[in-house]
C-alpha cells in the first residue's frame, strides 16, 4: 500500500469508528459497507465485500442496547480487506477474517475505555453540569468526540498494520488458506443461524424464520 491509500484508509477508518457511536450512525460502521470501500480504495472490491459479508453474519450476534459491550466489526472490516486484497479467490479471505475478528475485539476493549474516560471526565464536572454550564457542556462532548476520534484512527492504523504483517509473513500454505477461509464461513453462518435463531423468539417466530429460509432457498435455486 503506498501513502495515499494509507491516507484515505486511515480517513475511512476515522468515519467507520465514529459512526459506530459518536456521529452520524448513517450505517458506515455496517461491516458490508466499511469492508467494500475499504475494498475499492485498495482495487479489489470483490474481497473487500466479501470480508464485509461474513463479517456481517457474525454482526447478527450484536444487540448494540444500552452500555453493552460489542466488537467493532467496522474497523475490522477495513483491516480484513486490506489482508484479503489481491488474493485470489477465497485464499485471503480466512486470513482476513482472523485479522478482522481480532481488529474487531480490540475495538470493543477501546470502545469500553473511552466509555470510562467519558464517565470520568463528566463525574470531575459534575457540578457544573448539573447547573447547566453551556461551555462545560461543550468541552465535555468534544472531549468526547476527540477520544472517539483518536480510538478510531489508532485502531485503523494497527489494523494496516496487522494486515500487513499477516500478508508478508503468514507461514500459510496454499491448502492451509483454502481450510481457514472454509472454517471461517461456517463459523460465521453457525453464528448467523443461532442469533437467528435467538431472536427469532422461539415458537411461530421459529416456524417463520424457517419458512423464509425454504423460500430464500427456492427464490436462489429457481432464478
Amino acid at each position: 500500500m503506498d501513502t495515499p491509500m494509507v491516507a484515505m484508509l486511515l480517513a475511512w477508518g476515522l468515519v467507520v469508528g465514529m459512526d459506530l457511536v459518536s456521529v452520524g450512525q448513517v450505517m458506515a460502521n455496517r461491516p458490508l459497507v466499511a469492508g467494500s470501500v475499504a475494498g475499492l480504495i485498495l482495487g479489489d472490491p470483490v474481497s473487500g465485500m466479501m470480508v464485509g459479508v461474513i463479517l456481517e453474519l457474525f454482526a447478527l450476534e450484536v444487540l448494540p442496547l444500552g452500555a453493552s459491550r460489542y466488537p467493532d466489526y467496522g474497523l475490522g472490516a477495513i483491516a480484513g480487506a486490506a489482508t484479503a486484497s489481491g488474493s485470489p479467490g477465497i485464499l485471503g479471505i480466512g486470513l482476513g477474517i482472523g485479522v478482522a475478528l481480532l481488529v474487531a475485539w480490540l475495538g470493543e476493549v477501546s470502545m469500553s475505555a473511552v466509555r470510562r474516560f467519558n464517565s470520568s471526565d463528566v463525574r470531575r464536572r459534575r457540578e457544573r453540569l448539573d447547573r447547566g454550564d453551556v461551555g462545560t457542556i461543550t468541552r465535555v462532548h468534544l472531549r468526547g468526540l476527540l477520544r472517539d476520534a483518536i480510538r478510531a484512527v489508532g485502531l485503523a492504523a494497527a489494523g494496516l498494520l496487522l494486515a500487513q504483517l499477516a500478508r508478508r509473513w503468514s507461514p500459510v500454505d496454499l491448502e492451509t488458506a483454502v481450510l481457514i477461509s472454509i472454517v471461517a464461513i461456517g463459523i460465521a453462518l453457525a453464528t448467523a443461524v443461532h442469533a437467528a435463531v435467538r431472536l427469532s423468539g422461539g415458537g411461530r417466530g421459529v416456524g417463520w424464520l424457517a419458512t423464509g429460509i425454504v423460500a430464500g432457498t427456492l427464490w436462489v435455486v429457481l432464478l
